[in-house]
């Protein structure tokens, strides 16, 4: 199958059932993911709303865990896949924290958005960086609070912050550039 802008999704079935018997095993209060699982941790998200969209996730007719309580998405998309949009249909609901990278050219802003669409209860918020999970003090502050209470009044951290990874291992902000 020709897939010359890769965005066809091969496994999602696997790899949902996969999450279903981690799900089994134990409880979580939500999910946090980076580019390819910010993608699959809001479409689990919006799975654990809808179970019984896909039922194959199902354990004996039930869902496997319940709802989570938030979504940490950065530099999350949409997956494109029928079953994707079956399990976001128009929306879900999940409160979830979307955090995109201004000059990211990994998911550009309109694959972001899309994301963005599906998702009701959703709080946006941007760095001054790439494809990377910003990582300064203000965003690890941030985050352990969001973490901690994600349906309080957590500050932004983009107060004029730039959040640049010094560790070396950041993605290249412009096509064809080398670190």
């Amino acid at each position: 199958m020709a897939n010359p802008d890769r965005t066809a999704l091969k496994g999602l079935e696997e790899a949902l059932q996969t999450l279903r018997n981690v799900l089994l095993r134990d409880r979580y209060v939500g999910v946090f993911g980076f580019s390819q699982g910010a993608a699959m941790a809001a479409l689990l998200a919006a799975l654990l709303e809808k179970p019984h969209t896909d039922p194959a996730f199902l354990v004996n007719g039930e869902p496997p865990h319940p709802p989570f309580q938030f979504c940490v998405s950065v530099s999350g998309f949409k997956v494109n896949h029928p079953l994707a949009s079956d399990i976001f249909g128009q929306s879900y609901a999940t409160p979830t924290l979307h955090v995109l990278g201004k000059t990211d050219v990994i998911v550009v802003e309109e694959r972001s958005r899309a994301l963005l669409n599906v998702s009701a209860n959703a709080r946006v918020e941007e760095h001054e960086g790439g494809h990377f999970v910003p990582s300064t003090v203000r965003w690890r502050s941030f985050f352990r609070d969001y973490l901690c209470n994600p349906s309080g009044e957590v500050p932004s951290p983009s107060s004029g912050a730039i959040s640049q990874s010094n560790s070396g291992t950041s993605t290249p902000t412009t096509p064809g550039s080398n670190l």
